[in-house]
């Protein structure tokens, strides 16, 4: 089939590779010329395991194409997706200016071709987006088009193998036309029978939102109950197992730590908040995950300063992992963004590493002269008063307990994601302050 993709995001960008990946010929559409080039030249430009082989496979096989021309896109496909940013704005309500201004541009280009084209909105937009992009498109043109709500459920770390082996396709659609088009174009992807759900446009766009606001739900619970853990003296880590152990509740999503973070989950709890308000709903338990993920980012920087007495200034505070999850170089809302800020204002000093997400804090904090950026997460540890586990990455899973004593100042460790065993830490010499757990003292 023929697709193109506006927007070369996270989003538009696995989707495409992936589409490629099936046989299907795609060009994908950006204004950023200098970004347009870069994926010309064979830059994945961001990180996703697994990505880079698919996306060089199907630039040399042909099927994968880039440009700035939206015209250009229009006549090479018969399916446009919309993967295009949909940010909260400062009520909290996502933003859809730049989903219904490339509407309005499809409406003038189908006036010109006359031609069906079916327009698909793969963005996370709220209930009723999908109307709007009619009517954007219907300004111009009032001929043969569709337009099917499909948003898409990919985990950062884990997108290829989401996209190319789906629990479940949703698509928002009333026009069989449409439903035949989305059927051809996703049959490959569910040859192991994972379902495709055809519902209505504005069941499919709310889906997308309920989906991560309950994940997002069952984190904040567990952070909850770990604060509460710690206040009577239980292991969070072995009542979620307990917990787990229940298939009516199941394993996943159930790890506690300093906070959810990432494109999705603080957004779409933000908007379908704000779709209830909107209409005259009011979604409480929304509010109250808001407001507990808000103090739970900061529950690491809390501990570390009641353990200084309050006085931070002067301390060198030693981070490990930037990333708002391993496996992702995103630091859109990541807890560690969060946490560095109060360091700074508080007067230390950070010496921070993560394997992928430097050069974005780099461009976050631009020439922020009180933050060192270490080669390892060992160097990170010189002069160091204590180090900050943020992101639950592999490689800080097994380290040299023996390195880290030698290089600290003092043996001191915070840990936001609990990577070690209570028990394993024990005589090993170490003041170990986790989430929901006792501490141990070295």
């Amino acid at each position: 089939m023929k697709v193109a993709i506006v927007g070369t995001g996270y989003v538009g960008l696995v989707s495409g590779t992936c589409f490629a990946e099936s046989g299907n010929n795609v060009i994908c559409v950006d204004n950023n010329a200098d970004k347009v080039k870069r994926l010309k030249d064979g830059e994945v430009v961001i990180y996703e395991p697994g990505l880079e082989v698919l996306f060089e496979r199907n630039i040399e096989g042909g099927r994968l194409h880039f440009t700035t021309d939206l015209r250009e896109a229009f006549q090479a496909s018969d399916l446009i997706f919309l993967a295009l940013p949909t940010p909260p704005g400062e009520d909290g309500s996502a933003d859809l200016s730049y989903v219904l201004g490339v509407a309005k541009e499809i409406g003038l280009l189908l006036k010109e071709f006359k031609t069906y084209k079916v327009i698909i909105n793969k963005s996370t937009v709220p209930v009723g987006t999908a109307e709007k992009v009619h009517a954007a498109i219907a300004e111009n043109y009032n001929g043969d088009y569709d337009v099917v709500s499909n948003p898409e459920f990919l985990r950062e770390g884990v997108a290829v193998e989401d996209f190319m082996k789906p629990d479940r396709v949703v698509i928002g659609t009333k026009s069989e036309k449409a439903k035949k088009y989305m059927e051809e174009l996703y049959k490959p992807f569910v040859r192991q029978g994972n379902p495709i759900y055809f519902m209505d446009e504005r069941s499919a766009e709310i889906t997308k939102y309920a989906a991560n606001s309950y994940l997002a739900t069952r984190i904040t619970f567990m952070n909850e109950l770990a604060n509460i853990c710690e206040q009577v003296g239980a292991d969070v880590e072995v009542v979620r197992k307990g917990m787990g152990s229940d298939t009516r509740i199941g394993k996943r999503f159930l790890f506690p730590g300093i906070g959810y973070g990432g494109s999705c989950f603080p957004k779409d709890v933000q908007a379908l908040a704000k779709t209830s308000a909107q209409n005259n709903y009011d979604f409480q338990i929304l509010e109250s995950v808001m407001k507990v993920n808000d103090t739970q980012k900061l529950l690491l920087f809390q501990k570390m300063k009641d353990y200084f007495k309050g006085e931070l200034k002067g301390k060198t505070i030693a981070i490990w992992g930037l990333a708002f999850k391993p496996n992702t170089d995103d630091i859109r809302e990541a807890p560690s963004l969060y946490i560095i800020k109060e360091l700074l204002a508080a007067g230390a000093k950070v010496r921070v590493f993560d394997p992928e997400a430097m050069d974005n804090v780099k461009e976050h904090y631009k020439n922020e002269a009180e933050i060192t950026y270490c080669k390892n997460a060992y160097d990170t540890l010189q002069d160091a008063d204590c180090v900050a586990m943020l992101t639950e990455w592999s490689i800080f899973r097994t380290p040299d307990f023996e390195k880290m004593k030698a290089e600290l100042k003092a043996p001191i460790i915070f840990d936001g994601r609990n990577l070690f065993d209570i028990a394993s830490m024990e005589g090993k010499g170490f003041y170990y302050n986790s989430i929901g757990r006792n501490i141990v003292y070295s």
